[in-house]
């Protein structure tokens, strides 16, 4: 069902995931070293979860790890936002709040007939025409808007404080293309105009930057070579540090995945 290409130097997008032989995910390799991973939103739906910490383990519809009958069906998985108690920004998951929402930040939501869109929340989302929001994740104003990137995007210490102090580190975000489909993108060593110039690249119109430094930046895809919950996980970002249980064990920190409809 799925199968994973490989990315050495830089690729374009190739098939990544195949269902009944039509391609549903893609992944990809800048020249800058960055993985990218695009999934059809027509095909595949992608849930919000609670860590352990980030924002508590009990009680969420989706918890800290990936189990149950999501097992089934997960495709593939990527990291979260910034921590909650540095107040990157809210949190909500199914009418329960775990920080509170702001507007005019960058705002990854989910609708109830399982579409996502990303924008700056009471701007561009909640949108009309897929429902009511079933989840949101926020974490500091918008990477890219409108097709540009933001303004301080050359500032890389103002796109969050790293580990020992250094500009270029692990870095990832989120964002959305002009026809729906869903974009992560990741690596280690990167500036953010790195980050961004991926996106642009992508034909993202919308993004918000996700976790940075090496120990949260992580995605992966997981291979499954007949039905059921007995999955392999891949690592997408070529040399990523990786999470202890590949997000099959209990996750400190919140994190997404992908899930097929």
């Amino acid at each position: 069902m799925l199968a994973v290409a490989g990315l050495t130097g830089a690729t374009p997008f190739v098939p990544a995931v195949t269902l009944a032989g039509r391609p549903i995910a893609y992944v990809a390799r800048s020249a800058s070293g960055i993985a990218l991973l695009s999934f059809n939103q027509r095909r595949v739906v992608l849930r919000l979860h609670s860590g352990t910490t980030d924002a508590g383990s009990a009680g969420w519809r989706f918890g800290p790890m990936i189990g149950g009958p999501e097992r089934s069906r997960v495709l593939g998985a990527v990291n979260g936002g910034f921590r909650l108690s540095t107040n990157p920004g809210g949190f909500f998951s199914y009418g329960r709040t775990g920080a509170p929402l702001r507007d005019a930040l960058a705002s990854v939501v989910g609708y109830t007939d399982g579409y996502t869109d990303i924008g700056t929340w009471h701007g561009e989302v909640p949108g009309a025409g897929h429902g009511a929001v079933v989840s949101v994740r926020q974490n500091l104003t918008p990477l890219i808007d409108n097709g540009r990137p933001a303004a301080s995007a050359g500032c890389d210490s103002c796109w969050g404080a790293t580990v020992g102090g250094v500009s270029a580190t692990a870095r990832s975000a989120i964002g959305i293309t002009a026809d729906g489909n869903l974009i992560w993108a990741g690596g280690l060593h990167l500036h953010v105009t790195d980050l961004v110039d991926a996106l642009l690249g992508a034909h993202v119109v919308r993004a918000a930057e996700l976790d940075i430094n090496p120990d949260w930046v992580a995605a992966y895809l997981y291979a499954r070579h007949r039905a059921g919950p007995h999955v392999t996980p891949v690592p997408a970002s070529p040399g990523q540090q990786g999470i202890n249980g590949q997000l099959l064990l209990p996750y400190a920190r919140d994190f997404f995945t992908f899930d097929l409809r």
